[in-house]
This record gives C-alpha cells, structure tokens and sequence, in this order.
C-alpha cells in the first residue's frame, strides 16, 4: 500500500501545511495510507487526532516509509536523506534557487516535481499553487497596509466632518493584484489598478477598480508581462512618478517565478510621495517592486513606510493551507492508476514539466 506522508515545515515562520484532514480522507478513500509526523498539523490549526487512521510518529520513522513527501517548502537536506531511494517529492521546491537540493534528489533517486513550473493552463488550474497562494497574499498585503496608514480607508461623514477615502495603487493585477483591488475596495478605499498588461483593464474595473493607463503596454506570453524596452521603461517612470505624488497607499505585486522582481517604484518616487504614504511590498522575497524595501522588514524613507513582509501567504495559515493541499490532492490524482497504486504518467504534459529530478537524473525540465 502506498504511504504518503507530510513532516512539520522547518522554515521559519512557515504555518501552512501540505495535507489536511480533508484531503488526507480522500487519498484513503483512494486506497492511499497516510502518515504525518506528531504535530506536524498544528500550526494550521489541525491536530493529529483530525486525520483519521493515520501513522502518526516520528520524523525518522515518518520519512522512512514515506512513498510521496508532500511539502509547502522544500524540506531541509537532513530529511531528504531520510527518505527511501525511489521516493516522490511533491511540493513548492524552488528549483531556481541556488541552494536547490537536487544533488540529493539525484543521490537517493527522489523523484521531485516543482509545482511552480507548472505550465498555466485550463487544466492545470486546479493544480496551481501559485495562483491560489497569490490570492492570500493580495489579501494579506492590502490589511498590512491599512493597519500601517495613518489614514481610514473608506470615507466617513463625522461629526468633526468628512473624511476622504484613501487613494490606494495596486501595482500588477496578476491574482494577488487582483485580491489586493478587492480587498481594498471593501475597505472602502478609492482604488486603481496599474499593469503594462492592456487586458487587465476589464479585470481591474470589474472588481470596482479604476485602471490607470500609463500608455505603456507589454503583453507576453504564458500570461506575464515581457520585458520593458529602455524607452517605454522611461515613459513609464516618468507617468508614474507623476502619479504616486496624489496616492496614500501602494502595494505592489509584481513578480514572476523565478526571475527577480521587476524595479517599479524608484527612490525618487518615493521621494516625490506625501509623507504618511505606505509601500506595500509583496514582491519583497525576490527583490522587491520598490527600489528602497529590505526583506522582512518596515523601513521609514523620508515620512514614507516601505513594508516588504514574507511569506504572507501563511499568514493564513487554515484557507492557504487548505487551498494549497487541494491542489497537491488534485496532482497527486493524476498518478494513481488504482486503489492504492501509483504509477508516474510521464507522458502527461503537466507531470513532465514539472518534473525536475527522476530516478537519479536530472530531467529536461530542471534549472
């Protein structure tokens, strides 16, 4: 019978989980048993005694049985030799970043699916963990900023008179932009949406955002946006510069796996704002949409605050993990050829490409 398992996240601050008593009763209902080292649920909200029939025991004891690791973040190389040669790993694994373990994915024969390389199709979307952490975090960053303003965000009529809404700017209208321009808006806040993509215009509006329009455009492909030109780069800064002199609040979302974030708000933008105006920073852990933000920390840049929290996402630790889990659930599926057996469908596009390391060798789809 297969064991698929989940150990505690060891990064630090990390609450979300890969499996949940929901999705682990699924995967039995499939034949599949299910192990989880003690208390690996509880930062979640979940307690051992929610999964039903499951192994509970040890790290050690967990990873040596373990046929699939399921994970939120890479699990430390200490674990990874733990588990049996031929194991599956699936999860977010960060296959761009330098310290990527895949010389120990390599050793022990794991085979390692990054489901950030996920190709971003019709199909694959009940699988897309990007896209359903994103919405947390565009929540997440909008409620950060309005505790940070020093402003309300809706307007008031008071008896000390009316007080104005908040002007708030959300860079990018990927899913995060998109939650982030929701959340706002039922906050009560004025808000705009700005993309150099031109079809997000029907989305920003529909969610009750104004677009703003730099003319600049640069549709890609696979859904993100190309590169700028030098030129447009500048007619763009220019536009916005200009721009953000009238706006409180800026949270920008603006990223794509695996590539630094794109430097949108300059230091002489920041320069030109209102004192008492707040960055949101979401792109933070990859280098930040603003030239001043420092990772993980709250900086004060002239009466402007620049915030580039991480790993809001697990924040919400109970829906992203839920979501998130969902989406492993619904990969994993697609290896199951029976009751209790896998077997790894190398010929399905959305197992191939997120591939990264199989039976001791690196795969085609590996950085």
């Amino acid at each position: 019978m297969t064991i698929v398992a989940i150990i505690q996240e060891h990064a630090i601050g990390e609450r979300r989980i890969a499996l949940t008593p929901e999705t682990a009763r699924k995967l039995s209902a499939r034949g599949i048993r299910i192990a989880i080292e003690q208390g690996a649920g509880l930062s979640a909200g979940f307690a051992d005694t929610d999964y039903a029939d499951a192994l509970v025991a040890d790290r050690a004891s967990v990873l040596a049985q373990a046929d699939v690791l399921l994970c939120v973040q890479t699990p430390e190389p200490e674990a990874l030799t733990l588990l049996k040669p031929g194991a599956i790993l699936i999860g977010a694994l960060a296959p761009h970043r330098s310290d990527s373990p895949l010389s120990i994915y390599l050793q022990r024969r794991i085979s390692a699916f990054a489901l950030e390389k996920l190709p971003r199709t019709t199909r694959a979307q009940a699988m897309d963990i990007l896209s359903s952490q994103a919405g947390m975090s565009g929540y997440k960053a909008v409620l950060i900023a309005a505790q940070l303003a020093p402003r309300f965000f809706p307007m008031l009529t008071t008896a000390a008179g009316t007080i104005r809404p908040s002007k708030v700017l959300i860079v990018g209208a990927g899913v995060a932009g998109l939650q982030a321009i929701a959340t706002a808006r039922r906050l009560g806040a004025q808000v705009e949406g700005f993309d150099v993509r031109p079809e997000t215009r029907e989305q920003i509006e529909s969610l009750g955002g104004k677009f703003l329009d730099l003319g600049v455009s640069a549709a890609g492909e696979g859904g993100y946006a190309r590169a700028l030109t030098e030129d447009e780069r500048a007619l763009q800064q220019q536009r916005l510069a200009e721009h953000l002199k009238q706006i409180d609040v800026i949270v920008t979302t603006a990223a794509v796996p695996g590539r630094p974030a794109p430097k949108i708000i300059t230091e002489a933008m920041v320069a030109g704002m209102r004192r008492g105006s707040v960055i949101v920073d979401l792109a933070a852990e990859t280098g930040g949409n603003c030239s001043l933000t420092e990772p993980g920390m709250e900086k004060d840049c002239n009466g402007v605050l620049v915030a580039g929290p991480l790993n809001l996402a697990s924040m919400g630790a109970v829906h992203a993990s839920e979501m998130y889990a969902r989406n492993l659930l619904n990969f994993l599926t697609l290896m199951i050829v029976e009751d209790g057996v896998l077997k790894i469908p190398f010929d399905d596009e959305l197992v191939a490409k997120t591939c990264i390391a199989h039976d001791g060798a690196e795969t085609a789809q590996g950085v």
